[in-house]
């Protein structure tokens, strides 16, 4: 059966079914488990029993009560539940119940949903934990504390929510700082998700090699959210104000985005989103096969843009343009701007403004890449001027039109060869550092010497106050400078500058010190 004409018949002709205590499942991976598919209800009350259509990438899923479904459907509309990483749809069914006595292949739906009831009366230990972790203990909460150590770059309550979500429904989670560690509670519905979600997590880290998890079990055994924001979100509860404890963004960022309580950073002054680190490839986080837990934690590119669908936001896209300010209108070039916000992701236009000079507008690849660029380089100093960035209200930068005089203000960059990041996977997504007095160089030819980079520099106007050569790969060299603002001027003269037989020298700033 063509899956294409199935998915009209849904959208289209079919009025939308009254309440039933009968779920229909749509677009379900094929190699989906009964446990996995019984997983997506557990959360909202017992599960009473289940039809797989696998031929048709469909389930039925049938609730002790309508009142269960209905908290089901509800929960799931703003939030797409998904199942090994792709978006599974729930309507309620035309059925009532489900009559599946006599149906071939039931035995194994049937074997799924006794195991999981046993487990939820916690008469059996969990399948697949070792035996030390034993049964859930009686009484065990269902709260967890997270620290996040490592915290290299912003963990947002987004990023939490997607992450946590994978073992089960996440009711509530509020974020603070203590002790200058970054933390969370979170509540799940049930203790045995926050159980699976502990024994998967715990150890792991969200980013490559940085942001790492450290998990317990909480003493509180239910949270009072008081607001949704950037802090705190009950997500049973659409209709929390956002509370004005503390602005959740600079008010620029709030007119960017045109709703409040999007998403900005835990810490104040740096409002990010995830940063895009080549998810694709490998996050930090793989997850063992829990039984009933969602599939390998592969973390969505929205979540990783910022545009996961936020109930209540309308589900905005970031922006990837910013709006940069306060430059040296004699010294910065769109190529000047191009090179130095290229350290952190794909700059595709800059427009200098033609009556402002001290302005531009700087188009990335994408909003985390924006978000990224903006924490790292607004308030870092450029040719004697602090540099600000912020969220440009504009979607794009628009090219000159013929004729329309321009002075060489607008360039487009798109089809750069020095973009750093177009490879996915590449290496570059894991060493993006704010900008430092120490610069790491590579690409040197074998014939360059030490004293002939010194003096490039210093005739770029620099002071080294130190530089060695890797030992293991002598194309790579660290070079310490007199200061932040001298390196970032340094970078954006001397990336990709030609040092002879073909090689280019690449610059970036460096976390290490010489």
């Amino acid at each position: 059966m063509a899956n294409g004409n199935d998915n009209k018949k849904f959208k289209g002709d079919r009025p939308p079914c009254s309440p039933s205590r009968v779920l229909h499942l749509r677009k379900i991976p094929s190699d989906v488990t009964e446990a996995e598919v019984i997983s997506l209800g557990l959360p909202f009350g017992k599960v009473t029993n289940l039809l797989m259509l696998k031929g048709k990438s469909q389930a039925f899923l049938e609730m002790a009560s309508e009142e269960a479904a209905v908290t089901m459907v509800n929960y799931y509309t703003p939030v797409t539940p998904h199942l090994r990483s792709q978006p599974v749809f729930i309507q309620y069914s035309n059925h009532r119940e489900l009559k599946t006595d006599n149906l071939p292949n039931q035995a194994r739906a049937q074997a799924a949903l006794q195991a999981v009831s046993a487990v939820q009366s916690g008469s059996l230990a969990l399948p697949g934990a070792p035996t030390n972790e034993g049964t859930i203990l009686p009484g065990q909460s269902p709260v967890l504390r997270i620290i996040i150590e490592n915290l290299f770059y912003p963990v947002t309550l987004e990023v939490l929510h997607q992450i946590f979500s994978k073992f089960g429904t996440v009711l509530k989670i509020i974020t603070f700082t203590k002790n200058n560690q970054f933390q969370a509670l979170l509540q799940y519905a049930d203790p045995v998700n926050a159980h699976y979600a502990k024994m998967a997590l715990d150890g792991q880290n969200i980013y490559n090699a940085c942001c790492t998890l450290r998990i317990d079990f909480s003493k509180l055994t239910s949270l009072n959210v008081k607001y949704n924001n950037d802090k705190s979100r009950d997500f049973t509860r659409l209709d929390l104000p956002t509370g004005d404890g503390q602005p959740s963004l600079e008010p620029p960022m709030a007119a960017a985005f045109g709703a409040p309580g999007i998403i900005s950073s835990p810490y104040a002054g740096a409002a990010g989103f995830a940063p895009a680190i080549g998810f694709h490839q490998a996050t930090g986080i793989s997850v063992p096969a829990v039984p009933g837990a969602l599939g390998p934690l592969t973390i969505t590119s929205s979540a990783v843009t910022g545009r996961m669908a936020i109930p209540g936001a309308g589900g905005l896209p970031g922006n990837s343009v910013l709006l940069v300010t306060n430059l040296n209108p004699d010294l910065i070039t769109p190529h000047g701007l191009f090179i130095l916000f290229g350290v952190y992701g794909d700059v595709h236009r800059v427009k200098i403004m033609f009556n402002k000079k001290e302005n531009a507008l700087v188009q990335m690849a994408d909003a985390s890449q924006a978000q990224l660029a903006m924490n790292h380089l607004s308030g870092q100093r450029l040719y004697g001027k602090v540099l600000r960035a912020t969220l440009s209200k504009h979607q794009a930068v628009q090219l000159p039109r013929e004729g329309q005089e321009d002075q060489g203000l607008t360039k487009d960059f798109s089809n750069s060869p020095l973009h750093r990041f177009k490879k996915p996977g590449s290496k570059n997504f894991q060493n993006i550092f704010p900008p430092s007095a120490t610069l790491h160089l590579s690409n040197i030819p074998p014939s360059v010497t030490v004293d002939d980079l010194k003096n490039l520099f210093t005739e770029a106007g620099c002071s080294v106050k130190a530089f060695k050569f890797f030992q293991k790969d002598r194309k790579m060299a660290l070079i310490q400078l007199g200061s932040v603002e001298e390196a970032i001027q340094a970078l954006i003269e001397l990336h990709n500058h030609d040092l002879g037989e073909n090689h280019h020298l690449r610059v970036s700033f460096s976390k290490s010190t010489i």
